[in-house]
């Protein structure tokens, strides 16, 4: 089984909410910090935000802040994404990686050996 496996997503209705789970397997995830991405056909990778190992730091970036929420359950061994208010513009294949150990604005410099989920693709349409 791939070590981060991501579940959700699919089509959602402009102004609904997306949510997406990041479930690991065979190595313990609350070992690292962990980052969700997107990419929108035609542009680059847009890393959205992360969580701190113990979940007791998040960084969102700017222009998804005050939608998106990351979370963890480190009895589950996973990390989710929640993002309220979805327009078009969120359209995307989303992605969630393991970024280090440590969430900060520096987290979309993945390590070379992080994990990254499959990216599940986010539709935005009524």
């Amino acid at each position: 089984q791939a070590p981060l496996v991501q579940s959700g997503g699919g089509l959602v209705h402009p102004g609904g909410s997306l949510s997406l789970s990041c479930a690991a397997s065979g190595f313990n995830l609350e070992l690292f910090a962990v980052g969700w991405f997107r990419q929108a056909p035609g542009k680059e990778r847009e890393g959205l935000g992360c969580i701190a190992p113990n979940g007791g730091t998040t960084y969102y970036v700017g222009s998804v802040k005050g939608r998106l929420t990351i979370s963890r359950d480190s009895v589950r061994n996973a990390a989710y994404l929640q993002m309220d208010n979805l327009t078009p513009d969120d359209a995307a294949v989303y992605t969630c990686a393991t970024v280090g150990v440590f969430c900060s604005g520096s987290f979309t410099d993945v390590p070379d050996h992080a994990y990254w989920g499959q990216g599940t693709q986010v539709t935005v349409s009524s």
